[in-house]
Formats: structure tokens, sequence, C-alpha cells
């Protein structure tokens, strides 16, 4: 077998074979059961509970931890756009970066409080290490965010009776938002991080409040090097499916991601949360079968996208081929050589399944099918999804399929015991129809735009027609899903991309939370109905086909006429 193959399913593999503990134990850290870093991390907490006037004791019901969290939000939000507009003066400047303008600023903000990470300039000139910290720092929170809302909606799908965390009983409270914060934050994401950052700084990352180095080239040439504390923003990126880079090219550029070794840590560190909240789930709620066929349901999605994106990848350019050229490696323009054809359309397939958004190859120089499968991952937006989010959108359809199984058979549609009726189905469908309503309005409204008059927005498109489409469309897509990367042929620092692709960031993050969020804490307060025969089990290979099914119905054929007028146009224009 092609070594780059098996060295795919190594990647997978592995991700797998840790998600399945870090699952369990991300379970017993949402019920406040004992686990070996209790010693270590306990007196942390406490001191973070103190110093913030926490009681960790006082529940609370949904509306309460929503609050909770945009408040926490608002607040860094606040904060980031006062650092990001004033980083020239103040301190660690090293290199004397400048301040963003207020709409880059507003754009960056957004993009970071929002687990986003979409950015409209080049990390190693754009930002101060003051500013990188800053936006390290937001990585935690929005990931700590992400995590600690999921665990809100599991709570709201136990069986009632259950403890909560404080030992009473749960009957419409469900948890502390703070005590799962903090703890999403100090006992997962900062673990895991150090254990990496380590391994990438042991591997040439650079970690240091130095500023640039002065290198002699192969070529004899004398250069300018930026440095700064890069392996600990690495390491978050990737764990907390933030996606954001230190340096403008990501993780193709070898500071970031230095060989394959530090390529397949970071590939599965884009995979392992996301799977292992799955798992969570299922010893919260003490259902393991619900857990394997939810992740059976979204690994099938993801294997259909990333299988034919390698073998395109594989195959090389037809239209270079076309000219005589040789292939042997696959379509390597705008990729590592170091990594290849193949780790780098799995990596773009991980990438924008999960809401990560990190590169190490450019998406823009993707052969065109392949660009149309890492926008449908971020069109369908639910197959393993961001840190604790891509829960919650998967959510959505769970429920959405539970209704309709429900009509088809002629029962009032359960979940888990409780009855969907139509309060959550308006919440659901508003949710679901959502995600197209912003990707493809703002698509619109920019080739509308660009279109009317093409000379005054010439600088948005380096590639007009088709692929011009596509960038455009993926812009959107990718603020929409939350997930940060592009098509970088998009000329995108502008206010018009900047305010639009912001405010888009802005909805797509807070009303698929707030939704899911209500169906759940809903849900939570109805009568307990026991299951009978007549009962619709929804941890089976039938309703997992039915989710499928729904998924591919609401979400992905939603898109379809978008992608004729780019990826499958450009597709049919090469032959």
């Amino acid at each position: 077998m092609n070594t780059e193959i098996l060295g795919i399913i190594f990647m997978y593999g592995a991700v797998v074979l840790l998600a399945i503990p870090l699952g369990r134990y991300i379970g017993k850290i949402f019920t406040n059961e004992k686990t070996w870093l209790d010693k270590i991390f306990n007196p942390l907490d406490n001191l973070f509970y103190k110093l913030s006037g926490i009681d960790i004791s006082k529940e609370m019901n949904w509306k309460q931890h929503l609050v909770a969290l945009l408040t926490i939000n608002a607040f860094w939000f606040i904060l980031s756009m006062f650092v990001l507009t004033n980083m020239s003066w103040l301190p660690l400047n090293p290199d004397g970066n400048p301040s963003m303008t207020a709409d880059l600023a507003f754009n960056t903000s957004v993009s970071f409080v929002t687990n986003t990470n979409l950015q409209h300039y080049s990390g190693e000139t754009g930002l101060s290490y003051l500013g990188q910290l800053m936006l390290m720092l937001w990585q935690f929170i929005s990931a700590g965010t992400g995590i600690a809302i999921c665990a809100v909606v599991f709570f709201a799908m136990r069986e009632p009776k259950v403890s909560s965390p404080s030992g009473r009983d749960r009957e419409g409270l469900l948890g502390n938002f703070y005590f799962l914060f903090v703890r999403s934050c100090t006992r997962i994401l900062l673990p895991l991080s150090f254990a990496a950052a380590i391994i990438y700084a042991f591997n040439g990352t650079p970690m240091t409040f130095e500023g640039k180095d002065t290198v002699t080239t192969l070529q004899g040439d004398t250069v300018q090097v930026s440095r700064g504390p890069v392996a600990a923003f690495v390491a978050i990126k990737q764990l907390g499916t933030n996606g954001g880079g230190f340096y403008g090219p990501n993780s193709t550029h070898p500071f970031e991601n230095p060989n394959y070794f530090t390529n397949i840590i970071e590939t599965i560190s884009i995979f392992l949360i996301p799977i292992a909240m799955i798992f969570a789930m299922g010893f919260v709620l003490k259902r393991r079968k619900l857990a394997w066929t939810i992740f059976g349901v979204m690994t099938i999605g993801f294997l259909c996208l990333v299988i034919p994106s390698v073998y395109y990848e594989m195959q090389g350019n037809p239209a270079i081929s076309q000219m005589g050229i040789a292939e042997p490696n696959g379509s390597m323009e705008g990729k590592e050589i170091r990594f290849g054809s193949a780790a780098s359309a799995y990596w773009a397939i991980n990438t924008t399944c999960t809401s990560n958004g990190s590169v190490n190859a450019m998406h823009d120089s993707m052969t065109p099918l392949t660009g149309m499968f890492t926008l449908l991952g971020m069109m369908i937006n639910c197959f393993y999804g961001g840190v604790g989010v891509g829960f919650l959108n998967f959510y959505v359809f769970i429920i959405l399929a539970v209704f309709i199984s429900g009509l088809m058979v002629g029962r009032t549609p359960e979940f888990l015991g409780k009855k969907i009726e139509a309060r959550e189905m308006k919440i659901a469908m508003l949710i679901a129809l959502l995600h197209p309503f912003l990707i493809l309005a703002g698509t619109a409204l920019a080739s509308f735009l660009y279109s009317g008059n093409p000379e005054a927005y010439s600088g948005w498109l380096a590639n007009p027609g088709f692929h011009g489409f596509s960038e455009m469309l993926y812009e959107f897509s990718s603020s929409s899903a939350n997930n940060g990367s592009g098509f970088e042929g998009l000329g995108d620092n502008t206010p018009f991309w900047n305010i639009a692709c912001g405010l888009v960031m802005l909805l797509a993050r807070y009303l698929p939370i707030i939704g899911p969020v209500a169906i759940a804490g809903i849900l939570a307060s109805k009568k307990y109905i026991p299951e009978s025969a007549g009962t619709l089990k929804t941890d089976t290979a039938t309703f997992g086909l039915m989710v499928f099914a729904v998924i591919a119905i609401v979400a992905a054929l939603s898109f379809f006429p978008a992608l004729t007028l780019g990826p499958i146009a450009e597709y049919f224009s090469l032959y």
C-alpha cells in the first residue's frame, strides 16, 4: 500500500484510539468525578473561583448558562479590541509592528472570540507579541466556552433524578457554567496544549520573546526571520479547533510545522477533542451505543469527503498534465514537499470538517473537486465539528430526524424520553436554515457588488470567473462555519470583507449555540416518558441512516446550485 495512504490510516486510527479514553476523562471532568490530575488542578481551579467570586454550588438553568457565556465573550471582545488597536505603543513589540485599523481589529476580535480565527492579516507582521498572546488566550477561552456549553446540553439530555456535579437534583437546573468553563480550560485544554507545545519546541518551533533573528540562507542571502512564542500558540490553535496561524502561511510555515512528525501531531490534534466529546456524551448519559451511532454517522460523512479528496490530489492537475508535465507526486501546486499531496488533502478535510481552519497547504490551489469537498465540510458543519459546538450542530439534526421519523410511524416524536413538539421544531429549523442563509446571502451580495462594478472591486479577485466565485463562496462558508480557512486568492482585508465576515461570524457562532441549548433546556423541563415497545430507538443503524439523510437533504442540497457555479463548473472547464 502507498506509504502516504498508510500515514493517513495511522493518523486517523491514532486519533480514535486516543479519543476514547480522553472522552471518558472529559466525562469525569463534567460530572466532577475523581481523576488523577485533581491534586494538580484543584488548587488552581479554587484560586480562579476565589478570585472571580464564583460559587460553584449555584446551579443554573439554560438561560443563565447562556447569559454567562455571552458575558464572558463580550468582556474579552472589548479587551481584544483595545489591545489590537493600540499594539504600536503597548509592550512586547520588539519588531515595531503597527496597530490594526478599526475594521480589521473588529474582524480579528470577532474571529477569535467566535473560535473562527479568520485572519485578514499576516500574523508575523500584523501583530505584536502582546497581540499574539491576547489571541492565544482567546483560543483557550473560545474553546473552553464551547466545551462547557456542550456539557450543559449533555446534562439536559440525561434522565431525571440524576445528580448534578454539586450533588443536587437537577430538575430544571443544569450545573454551573463557570465551573464547567474553568475545568474545560485547566483540565482539558491546558495539559494537552502543554504536552503538544513541548513536542513542537523540541522539533524546532520557536518559543521566545526575542525579536527577529538574522539568518543566512543556503543561497547566501542575509534575511530577517520572525520569531516569537510560536510553540504555545500552535498547540492551542490545533487542540481548540481554533486554527489561527502565528505566521501568515499558517502550518505551511516551517516554524509552525517543521516536519512530518509535527504534521502528524498537529493533524491528530485537530480531531482529538471533537471526537472525544462524542464519547464523553456516551459516558455522561451512560449511553455508549448512542455515542457510537453518532460517531458512525459523522465518520461516514467524513469518509465521503476525505476519500475522493485524497484521490484527486494524488492524481494531479489535468491542466498541468495536458502541458506535458509529469506529476508523479500528485498535484503539488501550493503544497509542501515534506508533507505530500495525500497528507495535505487529508489535513484539508480534517480542518474543514471541524471548525479548525488551519492549513498545511493552500486550499486555493487544490483541484476543483477537492475544493468543493472542503466547502462541503464547512457547509454541512456537523461531521465532528468544533470542540463542543460540533455536537450542538449535530444535535439539531438529531431533533429534526426524530421529528420526521415520528411522523413517518404515526407516533408523537420523542428523544431520550422527552416529547419533541412544535416549539422545539421551530427553533431547530431556524438554526438549520440560518447557516445556508448566511453563506448564500453573503455570497450573493459580494457577487452583485463585484459584477456591478468590477473595476472598483478589482482587488477582490485574483482569479475572476468560476474560481473567483468559489473564493467568495469559500470566505462566507468559512465565516459561517466558524472555520477561518480561506481561498487566499481573495483580497479580503477591506472594510466590506472585514465587517461583512465579522457580522456573519457573530450570528453563526451564537445563534447556533442559543438554539440547541434552548431546545435542550426546554426538553429537560418536560415530563419524562419511560421507554416502551413503541419508542423510537435512537441508537440504531436505522436511525443513524435517517440522521444522515436529513443532513444530506437539509444541509448539503441547499448548496448544490452555488457549488455548480463554482467548483463544479471549474472542474468541467479543465476538460
